[in-house]
């Protein structure tokens, strides 16, 4: 057993209650989840020694091994959720099987490896800033956070119950959406063809925040070539290709050809420019490639992640505060340092803050409406293990982005996105709440069109 990866396995450690949708797959539960018969550690073993075992199953937990889901063990996370680094506490960071030499991302870090070198087909985690969504991205999979408070969090440890989310990963679309069938209620979207009430004047000249445009650059290098906004049927021309998951996308795929049943997608330049030079390109020319249409959000990022970071350290300190003040030393320096500063927020520093996040919510809600906002995953490529100096500057260049989708409670799909290095790397797509299922058919044919692009 690598205990970088697991705190407990079995053959199975946990054997589905009945057969169903999920029969022959296996999970990897994130240490946060009640695992009936085994105490709760959340990535501390201080906390892990004091706890008594779990008497039920989270209710996450019962519905798949209900679904005919095995769980084979219960993997690691970083300390209390606190971090998307995926170092893991005393456990150790484990190793990336999509680039050994770069961080494993976090917090669903366990789920995450043990998904990625095939020990398990499905990963349980929790996202509250991107715990499923930069793990996701780093290691090359599929993963969704799930609209806030779609699913019953009975049986979870929570981190910052304003934001925390449950999601999975998977190293393919179908299984995402095997899992989702289970799990959520499909909910129409307010119009069938995403025009919904809400819209955003589109721009009539990209500013790509740094970024030439198509005709500003030479046409010789794919990597640095940023091509302009294809038509609006460009996703339709290309749905005829055949990728894994394509036999759940059933019907839809002829509504993508037929432009019908499909919702908008859209991307702002301003917000890829937020991403390092090469990922910003990256999401704009696989935005182009779907044929996204271009709007501006007018995101207030650095303003608006200030105010998240406050709400989400005032409630992690609430939830943990007093048990961290009864064991110093517990927790390695990464995330005490988080929790040290957690400590010195007050409720009127939360409550200001919490007025700059509803007022974000709004925004964001009304600009996305029903289409589909895309976005980079993560700010960049996963850093170097051994560059932790950097790791925090990356980790907040990351987080201004993720925490779009957690500020505004919306799903959030990624997808892994084809790059001309070697790096693994995320698009994002962001939809209305309660369509998450929906959202992965969504990423499941922009993958294909991408996919039959590259070709």
């Amino acid at each position: 057993m690598d205990t970088t990866v697991w705190r407990a396995v079995g053959a199975p450690l946990v054997a589905a209650t009945a057969d169903g949708p999920l029969s022959g797959r296996t999970v990897a539960v994130k240490d946060l989840f009640a695992v009936a018969g085994y105490a709760i550690g959340a990535g501390v073993e201080d906390f892990l020694a004091e706890r008594a075992p779990e008497r039920a199953h989270a209710a996450v937990v019962a519905q798949l091994l209900a679904a005919g889901a095995d769980i084979t063990g219960i993997a690691r996370t970083d300390e209390f959720a606190y971090s998307i680094t995926g170092s893991n506490g005393r456990a150790g960071m484990p190793v990336n099987p999509a680039a050994p030499q770069r961080i494993p991302g976090g917090s669903s870090s366990g789920p995450a490896v043990a998904v990625a070198r095939g020990e398990a087909d499905i990963g349980l985690g929790t996202d509250t800033a991107g715990s499923i969504r930069v793990p996701g991205a780093y290691q090359g999979l599929w993963g969704i956070r799930t609209t806030h408070t779609a699913l019953d969090t009975t049986g979870l440890l929570p981190l910052a119950p304003s934001f925390d989310a449950i999601g999975w990963l998977a190293r393919d679309a179908a299984t995402l959406a095997a899992v989702a069938a289970v799990l959520l209620t499909e909910r129409p979207s307010r119009s069938a063809s995403g025009n919904g009430p809400f819209s955003a004047a589109p721009v009539d000249r990209l500013d790509l925040g740094g970024i030439a445009s198509a005709q500003e650059r030479p046409h010789g290098d794919r990597a640095d070539h940023v091509p302009p906004p294809p038509s609006c049927t460009a996703l339709d021309a290309r749905g005829d290709s055949e990728t894994r998951g394509a036999a759940f996308v059933g019907d839809s795929l002829d509504n993508v050809r037929s432009g019908s049943g499909s919702p908008d997608l859209v991307v702002d330049p301003g917000l890829c420019a937020a991403a390092e030079p090469e990922t910003a390109r990256q999401c704009l020319r696989a935005a182009w490639e779907i044929g996204s249409k271009p709007i501006a959000l007018g995101a207030e990022l650095d303003r608006w992640f200030a105010a998240f970071r406050t709400v989400q350290a005032f409630e992690a300190w609430a939830g943990h505060g007093g048990w961290i003040c009864a064991h110093p030393g517990a927790l390695e320096p990464e995330v005490a340092a988080r929790f040290h500063l957690a400590a010195t927020v007050t409720a009127d520093d939360a409550a200001a803050a919490r007025v700059v996040v509803a007022d974000a919510a709004a925004r964001i809600g009304e600009t996305v409406g029903d289409r589909v906002l895309v976005v980079p995953t993560t700010a960049g490529p996963p850093p170097h293990r051994d560059a932790a100096t950097t790791h925090e500057a990356i980790r907040t260049a990351t987080l201004r982005l993720t925490c779009l989708a957690s500020i505004a409670g919306l799903p959030a799909v990624t997808m892994p996105l084809p790059t001309a290095t070697d790096l693994p790397a995320g698009l994002c797509l962001l939809g209305a709440p309660h369509t998450d299922r929906a959202l992965i058919r969504t990423a499941a044919r922009c993958a294909a069109a991408l996919s039959a692009s590259a070709r």
